[in-house]
């Protein structure tokens, strides 16, 4: 039982409160910075953020990035690249996750640090070898390449493994008795069970995917297969930045994340809390 008092509890309380509303407002202030940017028309002659506050305000900048040719191409190469890579890693990452945890394969605890060891490797150190595997294939500036190297993330492989060996391996022998096979157990037990921990490794391989600059900037040559990183980027100059419709194109290609996690956000909480126990 616990000896503080009333008062004392509600000034903890409060201060703990006031903490995290401290670091609340360092978190959104860069949000906020870079919405003010997008909506001044003119940011070359204020370097504070209280100069931006005091001057007019105006929808062009991101009408100018929605009205421009190629934006929407952009947007829509993002949305295929992003979706197609996060239902690849569910289904692949758990596949693979739910052999680790559950199969005596030979050398299985090798598989499992080679997995983390794999994550230990910069994405810089591949980059040579990928690309030149990709130009071997006749990929290059293709959805091929943006996609199929990443269908299979060695985070999410670990991460399935070790929320599946959490689970109750009873129900799954109980559906085995009744007949079920290896995929039946998998897509009826085992996922709907780690729907919490799908939720996060999807919600993490979007915001991966959907942010990656590297290989989009490799791997696309035109500027018909150019993701919205890659055709941000194009905004910088060699004498001067665009800030404005720079900072528009930002704003814009970090709506559909944020309204993700304002969706998701207690599927989030949920799955890394119940990660964190099993773990």
């Amino acid at each position: 039982m616990s000896t503080r008092t009333k008062g004392e509890r509600r000034s903890v309380f409060w201060t703990r409160q006031v903490f995290l509303s401290i670091v609340l407002l360092f978190m959104l202030f860069p949000l906020a910075w870079m919405i003010v940017i997008a909506l001044r028309e003119r940011t070359a002659d204020f370097s504070s953020f209280f100069g931006l506050l005091s001057g007019p305000f105006t929808h062009t900048n991101f009408t100018d990035v929605l009205g421009s040719g190629n934006f929407d191409i952009y947007f829509r190469n993002s949305a295929i690249v992003a979706i197609t890579v996060v239902i690849g890693n569910v289904l692949f990452c758990s596949m693979v996750g739910y052999v680790i945890a559950r199969r005596k394969i030979p050398g299985g605890r090798f598989w499992l640090v080679s997995i983390v060891a794999v994550m230990m490797i910069p994405p810089q150190v591949v980059m040579i070898p990928l690309y030149r595997l990709m130009v071997s294939f006749g990929w290059i500036d293709t959805f091929y390449a943006l996609i199929v190297p990443f269908l299979v993330a060695p985070f999410g492989v670990f991460l399935m493994a070790q929320y599946i060996r959490g689970l109750p391996v009873e129900i799954e022998e109980a559906a085995r008795i009744d007949g079920a096979g290896d995929l039946g157990i998998l897509f009826r037990i085992v996922m709907p069970m780690s729907a919490p921990m799908l939720v996060v490794l999807a919600l993490f391989t979007f915001l991966t995917t959907w942010n990656t600059f590297l290989y989009p900037f490799l791997f696309a040559n035109s500027s018909e297969m150019h993701t919205l990183t890659v055709g941000l980027a194009f905004y910088l100059g060699n004498q001067s930045v665009d800030w404005g419709h720079l900072m528009a194109g930002a704003s814009i290609s970090a709506l559909p994340v944020i309204l993700l996690f304002v969706l998701f956000q207690r599927q989030i909480i949920k799955g890394m809390t119940a990660g964190a126990v099993k773990g």
